[in-house]
């Protein structure tokens, strides 16, 4: 066990309410919500960071108070009475661990589309369009007003009555807010003009929620003290709030934000991604903290254990948020505690989990395939009871590194076998992008682990039939991953260099540069990014009716920013059909899908393609005949959770599976997930 004196394991007091150290995950949608309620997924969700030894989960970002608060990404409905039983759940649950619970409370405001839920008109303090959701807000009427602070009224004693500890409500980006900030306040009555004026709408929901939770509830309010924004609310106006607030004596704590989140760009340095600084609010936070003299809590980027204890160690914050870091391994706290800081999965910044949030997708971590799916896969992974097996793994990309690591894990013999000289696949390639080199933490936590549990990993090994059979394995793991592809020519499938090409500085760029991506992935991205940088030429051109439909919002920024500040020129709903040479250049021949007669021509010097991957499946294909399921898995046993490796050939002397994309283009995420699922699922060795 770690030492009782760590900052981070300290209590804190909060009104009534012990919270057994300092440790957090901030309010976040994880889009897992069914119907607006949060039923098991959502539930098992929060149980996990319960068990891992979290202090408090804070549910929902945010749960919607209004009808007319239409849901923009898998929102709660507090405003319906059905969420009581199963808020109770999660909070009976997580009490059992000695978590606390609290929930989000909003009314989203502009920040959602007109176009959802039952279709009821959004609304703002003015009619300032938000760009993210490209709503048009009515401006608030008194009639409105008055509703929504009945309503923020309501939702509250339906907390309340759910046994959580407390609520939280939302003033970034959304209705509350909305009337603080200059940039989207324009009114002239006496909800505008003076900072008395716009608080007055804080001010009416405080007094109505007190009115029906009463004095005792835990009730704080995480804001926005500082927009970082010429137009909007100033530093100064921003504190000036935060102290009126902890004054009040109707709020319990501060959560601090900084910025404003009206698109993807600004978003990203509320919510920094890869590639961008750690940490940067948390003097800032500190700052409200020092002005206020009152509980302050924060999150935004804190994704390491050293960073989190300085935070509560030098007095900066209360309660520090480590919430994408949960994400990637919800039993930090637990792993302190047991000295074991060193096995903690790392959060590697690459926002997967709130792109496909954004995106309209449930949150996933690129590299705990576990998370969100408790009740299918474990984040514990238990022994196997039965004979031990023993086993290949081909391959030491991301996908076969985490097959060694379940299958160790579970107690069998395991060994790995790597064609190059070093372990990563694709990722040792995408982090030669300087902005993704974090990335590489997927690589490096898992080969601590296969450490740890003593997997030897044989370089330099390109693994033929030989190799497999003098190893006499039971189980062999297929995870040789792919090669990159052309997308189909006309002509000229000679004339071009693949992205890969390019990232990897096996290819210099020359420009005049003509960028071809129908995969729409990191890959492309990078590609150009890294060509953008150089200082060449470069047009990208795709199929797509937008640029990188397989990157999310807040990935589309760095990209964007760099093609825009080195002027590269972006062409969709266009394919490129064939190139040529001509003199000392090529010829791309462009088309349409939509239309045979427009074709165009560009005379470059260089043709980049991005077509995804091919399988690397020699291996697979020779084993096959010899394996005895014959290469099959049972689809429906797997999704049962049942053992996916059939006998069908029972003389043989291994099963076979393969993952990744050696089965097929996909991402870092798919490969991991098929590791984990097939490694906790495969039966023990026949006998």
């Amino acid at each position: 066990m770690t030492s009782s004196k760590d900052p981070l394991l300290q209590p804190y007091r909060l009104k009534h309410l012990t919270l057994k150290n300092r440790i957090m995950s901030t309010a976040h949608e994880p889009a897992y919500s069914e119907d607006g309620m949060p039923k098991d997924r959502y539930r098992l969700y929060h149980l996990e960071k319960a068990k891992g030894g979290m202090a408090l989960t804070m549910t929902a970002g945010s749960a919607i108070v209004s009808e007319d608060s239409p849901p923009a990404f898998g929102n709660l409905y507090a405003y319906s009475d059905e969420i009581v039983p199963w808020l109770k759940k999660i909070a009976d649950d997580c009490h059992e661990h000695d978590c606390a619970v609290m929930i989000q409370l909003t009314h989203l405001g502009r920040r959602t589309g007109w176009n959802k839920g039952d279709w009821l008109p959004v609304l703002s303090a003015s009619p300032v369009r938000e760009a993210a959701h490209r709503s048009f807000p009515k401006e608030i009427e008194d009639w409105d007003i008055e509703r929504i602070v009945g309503d923020y009224a309501a939702a509250a004693a339906r907390m309340q009555a759910a046994g959580l500890d407390g609520i939280e409500l939302e003033a970034y980006g959304h209705l509350m807010d909305g009337f603080w900030s200059p940039a989207t306040n324009h009114r002239d009555d006496d909800f505008g003009g003076s900072l008395d004026n716009r608080l007055r709408f804080t001010n009416m929901v405080l007094d109505a929620i007190r009115a029906s939770v009463g004095a005792d509830f835990i009730v704080g309010i995480r804001m926005v003290a500082d927009e970082d924004w010429d137009k909007g609310l100033s530093k100064e106006e921003g504190i000036e709030i935060a102290r009126r607030l902890a004054g009040s004596g109707r709020v319990d704590f501060l959560n601090i934000i900084r910025g404003h989140i009206d698109h993807d760009a600004p978003l990203t340095k509320v919510i920094p991604i890869q590639g961008m600084a750690a940490s940067p609010h948390l003097d800032f936070a500190g700052e409200v903290r020092a002005a206020t003299k009152f509980p302050v809590f924060h999150a935004a980027r804190i994704a390491d254990v050293a960073t989190a204890r300085h935070a509560i160690a030098e007095g900066k914050l209360d309660m520090v948020g480590m919430t994408r870091a949960h994400i990637a391994d919800p039993h930090i706290v637990r792993k302190i505690e047991e000295g074991r800081e060193a096995e903690i999965r790392p959060c590697v910044g690459a926002t997967y989990c709130l792109d496909r949030i954004y995106e309209g997708g449930g949150a996933l971590c690129i590299h705990n395939a576990a998370t969100g799916r408790e009740a299918i896969v474990p984040h514990v992974i238990r022994k196997s009871e039965g004979p031990k097996r023993k086993a290949v793994v081909v391959g030491a990309g991301p996908a076969g590194l985490e097959a060694a690591r379940v299958l160790a894990e579970r107690g069998h013999q395991v060994e790995v076998l790597e064609a190059t000289g070093a372990a990563g696949g694709q990722i040792l390639l995408a982090q030669r992008n300087p902005r993704r080199r974090e990335l590489i933490g997927i690589i490096d936590w898992r080969l601590a682990e296969l450490e740890r549990l003593g997997v030897p990993i044989h370089y330099n090994v390109f693994a033929g039939v030989d190799d497999i059979e003098e190893r006499a394995p039971d189980l062999v793991v297929v995870a040789t991953g792919g090669i990159a592809q052309n997308p189909a020519l006309d002509a000229g499938d000679n004339l071009v260099v693949s992205s890969w090409d390019i990232i990897a500085g096996a290819v210099k760029p020359e420009g005049p540069v003509l960028l071809y991506d129908d995969n729409g992935a990191h890959s492309g991205m990078t590609a150009a990014e890294l060509i953008a940088r150089a200082g060449v030429e470069l047009e990208i051109v795709s199929p797509e009716r937008m640029f990188a439909p397989e990157i999310g919002g807040m990935n589309h920024v760095p990209y964007a920013a760099a093609f825009a500040e080195h002027n590269v020129r972006v062409t969709i709903n266009t394919r490129l059909k064939s190139v040529r040479r001509d003199a000392n250049g090529l010829i791309a021949t462009l088309g349409s899908d939509f239309s045979g007669k427009a074709v165009v021509e560009r005379r470059v010097a260089q043709v980049v393609v991005e077509h995804g991957t091919l399988p690397m499946d020699e291996l697979y294909r020779e084993l096959k005949p010899l394996s005895r399921n014959l290469g099959a898995v049972d689809y429906k046993a797997l999704l049962r959770g049942e053992n996916p490796i059939p006998q069908r050939n029972p003389a043989a002397g291994f099963d076979m599976f393969r993952i990744g994309d050696a089965v097929s283009s996909r991402n870092i995420h798919a490969g991991i997930y098929d590791a984990l699922r097939y490694g906790v699922l495969v039966r023990a060795k026949p006998v």
